[in-house]
């Protein structure tokens, strides 16, 4: 679907790496990125089934507060950050590194999928998570980091696209699983069901180990643009300089002194403060079912709309990032964010709301995660793709650990509605600072 037209796999690739060559009208997506995709995939399923039940877990079964939901959640986001930037300046300390510490990120992961299992307390819940994430954090910047350098810069936006629609199938089908395990279960005690889910979610989380293992390639040579003709418009965002992976190894202070870059620096000041007014799709898909009254049992199916919207839109999405530009898309996605909390706290009710806050909800997913990698890989060179992968992602990442510690503590204060409608107010403010620092004038080298 998304090869270029050659003649045979050996012309195409000769065809886009000769210099002088035209490219052909669609650009191909390296085998790479469908690699690391089904890694995604799988592993997202394996993810998504626990993340499918985990609200309900702790807070129906075991009877925990929405602030102390709003801590648990707060870890899966900020213990990741506290190790992203590790995992994305380790991995470019080498040529085979950005596997190795991904490699090391996924088994982390599906290793903790068995210890939900023998955990039964909120404390030591919160530290298996806490395990679970240091892996999410130690390899997300590594699979970007793969996925931008084995792709030409002008269609990054595209793979990256291409990339989160398969990881977005994986979230689609995860809760289905863990819906089909809770009502097969559903005869026995409450914790039976539990216990089921998180043992085929570790089952299928080493099938994700396997697939890195065997098709993602060690080395990633990396893709140069290919020339495009004068009439062409260029790509929106200025490219770095290319700077060859094969150098001397980058310091933890090189990866630091990245930040020095005006166009990096805006670009993770913005994901931050918009990351400070993001609530969680835990909280979010609580609220729904609270203000539906929705059985137990159903609950793991929310997150289905938002994934079938996601996977709809994400390679579309990404290639009109390429075009009209990935800031100005980022910023758009958030607009949309702020529709579906809009949504929620309208008069409107029923299954119609619902279906409406997902779509819009799956919207701002597709336009802003994918499209958000796209923007930071222009920013910094070949060489330090996976620190300024972690830089971006590690700051957008505490800032929504902040944001759920403070919904959770705003919901047990004030009640859900009135923590909803105080970050939807914060979340337009910060779409307006946004816009500031990211318009083109500023984020220029």
């Amino acid at each position: 679907m998304y090869l270029a037209d050659a003649r045979s796999t050996k012309t195409g690739r000769a065809a886009a790496a000769a210099p002088g060559t035209r490219p052909g009208r669609r650009a191909a997506v390296p085998g790479t990125v469908l690699a690391l995709g089904a890694v995604s995939l799988v592993t997202d399923v394996s993810s998504e089934m626990v993340g499918a039940v985990l609200p309900l877990y702790v807070v129906a079964a075991l009877g925990l507060s929405p602030l102390g939901f709003g801590l648990l959640d707060g870890i899966n986001n900020g213990v990741g950050a506290l190790v992203r930037l590790l995992g994305g300046h380790l991995a470019d300390r080498g040529g085979r590194g950005h596997k190795l510490v991904a490699g090391i990120g996924y088994g982390l992961s599906a290793l903790c999928k068995p210890l939900l299992l023998l955990v039964h307390t909120v404390p030591l819940i919160g530290g298996v998570l806490a395990i679970d994430r240091t892996g999410k954090g130690l390899r997300t910047a590594p699979r970007d980091a793969m996925i931008s350098l084995a792709t030409a810069p002008e269609h990054r936006g595209r793979a990256f696209g291409v990339h989160r629609a398969m990881d977005t199938t994986g979230a689609l089908l995860g809760p289905l699983l863990a819906f089909a395990v809770l009502r097969i279960a559903d005869d026995r005690a409450e914790r039976a069901g539990y216990s089921a889910v998180f043992t085929v979610s570790g089952c299928v989380a080493v099938l994700g180990v396997l697939l890195l293992v065997l098709f993602v390639p060690a080395r990633i040579v990396p893709a140069r643009t290919a020339p495009v003709p004068e009439r062409t418009a260029p790509v929106p965002e200025r490219t770095a300089p290319v700077v060859a992976p094969t150098g001397p190894r980058p310091t933890l202070r090189d990866s630091l002194a990245l930040l020095r870059r005006p166009a990096l620096r805006r670009l993770t000041l913005a994901a931050v403060l918009l990351g400070l007014t993001t609530v969680s799709d835990s909280f979010l898909y609580l609220l729904l079912q609270r203000e539906l009254d929705l059985p137990v049992h159903l609950f793991p199916l929310l997150p289905l709309g938002t994934a079938a919207v996601f996977l709809t839109l994400a390679v579309p999405l990404g290639v009109i990032a390429d075009k009209v530009g990935r800031r100005t898309l980022f910023l758009a996605g958030h607009v949309v964010l702020l529709g579906a909390y809009g949504t929620v706290l309208s008069p409107l009710r029923g299954a119609g709301a619902a279906v409406l806050v997902l779509l819009l909800h799956g919207t701002f997913y597709a336009a802003t995660d994918g499209v958000l990698a796209a923007a930071t890989a222009a920013t910094v060179p070949d060489g330090q793709q996976g620190a300024g992968q972690a830089l971006v992602g590690t700051g957008q990442a505490l800032a929504r650990f902040v944001c759920s510690l403070a919904f959770g503590a705003a919901w047990t204060l004030w009640g859900p509605r009135a923590a909803l409608t105080a970050t939807a107010l914060a979340l337009a403010a910060t779409a307006i600072t946004a816009t500031r620092l990211l318009r083109p004038a500023a984020t220029a080298d």
